[in-house]
């Protein structure tokens, strides 16, 4: 289990951000399963994690419960919506990653997320249709992931998928597919708020596509408001004293030789890694493994 733990650990850390998306949309829902497990095994009554992760429509709640925006992106209650979720995050996401950075793809996903929202607040507060239902609140990266597979689609829209039993099929067709779907079931009573911010998401998906190809990219600001955040949660380095080395540069040969030393030592301890499993690693290999994978 321990073993299993690190290679977990590994993968996180080494993963692009797609990877530790979907990492952590998993973890929180495995979070909020336990914390439920254990408060009706003891009989706590509560309203639930979930009441205070899910974006309220009421805008009086909302102003209360701020950051629920920002954390209902990363919330699931049911298996089944995380798991499609998190499928359509790593198709597409993969697609988009071939040609955005994953600093570009975090962005928007978090924007993508952000105009779900918006736009579900938006609805509940000025439709008839949903005014009539009363508050509510909503959870899920639907919005999210739906803004990565507009803006995926119509950046480059005659990348196929292989689909089971329909064969080879443009991204554009399924997002276009996907977007009706959406659409025509704005009057769905079983998830009124869903599907009205998939539409948000995928409008500012689309936004992103039509303004990346003029030469714009309207993530630029929410990447480097992400950077600055990340940046203050790492621990500070200590400072120390100036130090000036004087070092000369390598020849071609004593490059290609090192190169070639290191490689072989890599090739030694994934040999091992394959044999004797990730727990077999010294602190030092795993370091080594940890230093290459980001070169």
């Amino acid at each position: 289990m321990a073993d299993f733990i690190e290679q977990l650990k590994y993968k996180y850390k080494t993963g692009d951000v797609m990877t530790k998306l979907i990492f952590i949309n998993v973890l929180v829902f495995l979070f909020i399963k336990v914390i439920h497990v254990v408060f009706t095994l003891f009989n706590v009554h509560s309203e639930g994690l979930i009441t205070y992760l899910g974006v309220p429509s009421d805008i009086g709640e909302l102003l209360f419960l701020f950051w629920t925006p920002i954390t209902y992106m990363f919330v699931h209650e049911g298996f089944l919506h995380l798991l499609f979720n998190m499928l359509w995050l790593y198709w597409f996401g993969k697609i988009f990653l071939q040609y955005f950075s994953g600093r570009t793809l975090g962005s928007l996903y978090v924007l993508g997320g952000l105009a779900g929202a918006l736009l579900y607040v938006a609805a509940f507060n000025t439709l008839p249709y949903y005014v009539n239902m009363g508050p509510g609140w909503m959870i899920g990266a639907s919005a999210a992931v739906m803004a990565i597979v507009m803006a995926a689609a119509f950046y480059r829209p005659d990348v196929q998928l292989n689909l089971l039993f329909l064969g080879r099929i443009k991204i554009v067709y399924i997002a276009i597919f996907a977007f009706l779907l959406d659409f025509l079931s704005l009057g769905d009573a079983a998830n009124p708020g869903g599907h009205i911010a998939h539409i948000g998401g995928a409008l500012l998906g689309y936004l992103f596509a039509v303004q990346y190809k003029k030469g714009s990219d309207i993530t630029g600001w929410a990447g480097k408001l992400i950077d600055a955040f990340v940046n203050l949660l790492k621990p500070r380095k200590k400072k120390t004293k100036l130090k000036v080395n004087y070092t000369r540069h390598e020849s071609d040969r004593e490059y290609n030789r090192r190169k070639q030393t290191e490689q072989e030592e890599i090739d030694v301890i994934l040999d091992k890694l394959k044999h004797s499993g990730y727990g077999s690693l010294s602190e030092n290999e795993k370091k080594k493994l940890f230093d290459a994978s980001k070169k």
